[in-house]
């Protein structure tokens, strides 16, 4: 298992979801958190730390959301 930091890259408002450049949350996954099995980590995250709808924002892609390894 590794420790993920997700960073949000750009501004933006979707579905009435608005999130921040910068916004970032932390998750632990055995791979790239924006696979599949790794989606339900990144909203529980989002959720908790902001308490937006990541789902709903589509903040679970590569083109919104940059990845960095941290262990």
């Amino acid at each position: 298992m590794s420790l993920f930091k997700l960073t949000v890259k750009r501004s933006g408002s979707t579905n009435s979801v608005h999130f921040e450049k910068g916004m970032s949350i932390e998750v632990i996954s055995s791979s790239n958190p924006l696979t599949i099995a790794g989606k339900k980590e990144i909203h529980d995250a989002f959720m908790r730390k902001y308490g937006i709808d990541s789902k709903k924002a589509g903040l679970d892609s590569s083109s919104i959301l940059e990845v960095e390894k941290i262990s």
